[in-house]
């Protein structure tokens, strides 16, 4: 691992040292998942942006998922 030097505001310092105080976690572990989540955020909707994209330049054709609309259907037993 390597140690980094960073600026943050003052207000969002107390924020995360309430929620590691709480949790019982250093800053350190509290920002590393948060930018570990954010990144995963991120490659997600790099791949819902891809997938509109790929739906745009080839539409859905009528009738093309008919095949699925009856496990659509939840029914209670």
């Amino acid at each position: 691992m390597k140690t980094i030097q960073m600026t943050i505001d003052d207000e969002l310092l107390q924020m995360i040292d309430r929620i590691t105080q709480r949790k019982k976690t250093s800053r350190s572990a509290f920002i590393r998942e948060a930018v570990k989540k954010y990144l995963h955020r991120l490659d997600i909707e790099e791949l819902e942006l891809k997938h509109k994209a790929g739906y745009c330049s080839i539409p859905v054709k009528e009738g093309e998922f008919d095949i699925w609309e009856d496990e659509q259907i939840w029914e209670d037993k």
